[in-house]
């Protein structure tokens, strides 16, 4: 007996390297499962629900290069979208397969009938639909191809039908090209670099995600320019170790130390960043962007020079063209007040809290204290993403996973279970928010049915966090941002997860130690103050304004308990406004 379509297709997923696919098998998906089974090589992971499924395959293709998830037809594959908008922007390569209703029923408004060309083109970089044998192979390989290098979401619509057809022999390519180019700027283009270097004193580099992997270039561009070096959130497992010019992140989860620096000097050097928050750009210095993509120069800031190329190739043919600087004073101002800053973070986590107001510094601290050297963090979108960008430190071995581009919440859980997946060798701890944790509560079955050791971290602040910050800094009070949660320790248990509630800030790191240590699955329920903000690094006056006008329509309803409650949970802020 020949092969079928669904054979073939499994084949060249097997050959791409696809380890997993992240799906809920059914009807149109069956053939496809069943040709996973019999060939063997690659495991079908049942997640829950869909959306957790694109999350962890976001994950894995973001440590581990290339992974692949899969829809049925119509609802099952419109659950994707929203894991895969993050995996697109966050230049993950993820191939989804978008199985639907048989072909010859296209155009009749069919049971679970989409269209699945329009439904994706939006958070893909490919997107096509194989309705006959042949076309199969050329769109999987092209597909393959794309994701890889295009570095996104490549979709291709499967309909029930073809997956049972026989498969047809192609006359192109059906292998995968993994090659990786050497990019940098023209000699002209770097000499002009050079010079500017040259005519300018108080520098500051700044790196994005796409200076990852150029750690000991930025390293050595710093200590001969004596610049501070600052970074995106999405940048700092990366940037941040080994690095004695760091000064920390700037934007909305940053500190005043690497904002302080970039708008203090008359050269900034952005690499390989497409930072999103334009307010945080100096103004009255020059800027000069590298990246790998073009299109993307100028868009964020008002870039004097911009050169094409990957940063860590840019920086080789760079450095030998830079001349050391002798005058450090710069340098070593921006590190004192790097140094002021740390110490001031460091008084939010020595006031621990009370009972059933713990403190979120001071657990983030611990967490960072006690994690694994080698740790993967997932961290889901909110409060509990600025505690981990904030507290937990990069070694040079530790991974940090989150929605930093498309910002959605309920991220952090399934990103586990794709790290988990892909490194079953090291520590996964997610950093969960109680609103986050509790849209996709299903997934925990998953982490139990796969046995993954997964340590999730509830930061249960009965609210959303990030949210009521945003009303309150707008002047408006808080409305419906109140959580009424379950007991997540009892839910953990009754899904078959050893669960831990923290009430006491004297408890909790005996109890995160015990977490750590145990052999499976652990979710950690911590009470955290809902009164805790976070002030970003750029405090504007109509900040304070709305703030201030909040508190005073609190009052006047009647909340001046909730008011006194934030004042005394943030009193710490009020030197970071004086």
């Amino acid at each position: 007996m020949g092969k079928i379509v669904a054979d073939q297709l499994v084949d060249m997923l097997v050959n791409a390297g696809i380890k997993r696919i992240y799906a809920v098998t059914g009807d149109s998906l069956n053939k496809l499962n069943d040709a996973v089974r019999r060939e063997g090589n690659i495991q079908w992971v049942h997640v829950r629900h869909e959306e957790a499924g694109a999350y962890a395959a976001s994950a894995e293709a973001q440590l581990g290069g290339l992974a692949c998830c899969a829809g049925s037809s119509g609802p099952g594959h419109v659950h994707l979208i929203n894991g895969l908008y993050d995996a697109n922007r966050s230049g993950a390569p993820v191939i989804a397969i978008a199985s639907t209703v048989p072909s010859f029923e296209f155009g009749t408004e069919y049971f679970q009938e989409t269209n699945t060309i329009k439904l994706f083109d939006d958070c893909s970089v490919y997107n096509q639909i194989a309705t006959t044998p042949k076309q199969l192979p050329r769109m999987l390989q092209a597909a393959i191809q794309t994701a890889i290098h295009r570095k996104g979401v490549s979709v291709i619509g499967l309909p029930g039908d073809l997956t049972g057809m026989d498969a047809e022999e192609i006359e192109t390519s059906t292998q995968i090209f993994k090659q990786e180019p050497e990019i940098k700027p023209k000699t002209d283009d770097l000499m002009l670099l050079a010079g500017l270097i040259g005519r300018h004193q108080k520098i500051t580099i700044f790196c994005g995600i796409g200076a990852a992997g150029a750690h000991d270039e930025v390293v050595e561009l710093s200590q001969l320019l004596n610049a501070p070096v600052a970074y995106s959130f999405r940048a700092k497992m990366d940037i941040q170790y080994d690095n004695p010019n760091e000064i920390g992140m700037t934007g909305l989860l940053g500190l005043p130390a690497a904002y302080h620096s970039m708008n203090e000097s008359d050269l900034l050097l952005l690499l390989g960043t497409d930072f999103p928050y334009t307010p945080f750009m100096p103004a009255d210095c020059k800027i000069v962007q590298v990246d790998i993509k073009p299109e993307r120069i100028g868009r964020r800031a008002k870039v004097d020079v911009g050169l094409c190329g990957s940063v860590i190739d840019t920086l080789k043919a760079l450095l030998p063209l830079i001349s050391k600087k002798e005058d450090d004073s710069f340098l070593k101002a921006q590190l004192k007040v790097y140094e002021e800053v740390k110490q001031k973070m460091q008084t939010y986590v020595n006031d621990t809290g009370t009972k059933d107001n713990i403190h979120p510094e001071f657990v983030a601290s611990t967490i960072n204290e006690l994690a694994a050297d080698d740790a993967i963090f997932t961290v889901d979108t909110g409060m509990s993403c600025v505690w981990g960008s904030r507290y937990i430190d990069a070694t040079g071995k530790r991974s940090m996973i989150g929605s930093f581009n498309h910002g959605s919440m309920a991220n952090a859980m399934p990103q586990a279970i794709g790290a988990a997946l892909t490194c079953p060798e090291r520590q996964v701890v997610a950093l969960c928010g109680d609103g986050g944790i509790s849209m996709l509560l299903g997934d925990l079955a998953t982490i139990v049915q796969y046995k993954l050791p997964i340590k999730i971290i509830i930061f249960n602040n009965r609210s959303l966090g990030m949210v009521k910050l945003e009303m309150e800094v707008a002047g408006l009070p808080d409305w419906q941002t109140d959580m009424y949660n379950p007991d997540f320790a009892l839910v953990a248990q009754a899904m078959g997860i050893k669960g831990i509630t923290i009430h006491d800030p004297d408890e909790l790191k005996q109890s995160l130690r015990e977490a750590f240590m145990f052999n499976g699955p652990v979710l950690v329920n911590i009470m955290t103050d809902p009164n805790a903000l976070a002030m970003p690094p750029k405090v504007e006056f109509d900040q304070v304004k709305g703030m201030a006008l909040s508190m005073t329509k609190l009052i006047l309803n009647g909340r001046m308990e909730e008011v006194l409650d934030t004042v005394k949970s943030n009193y710490k802020h009020l030197k970071d406004l004086l």
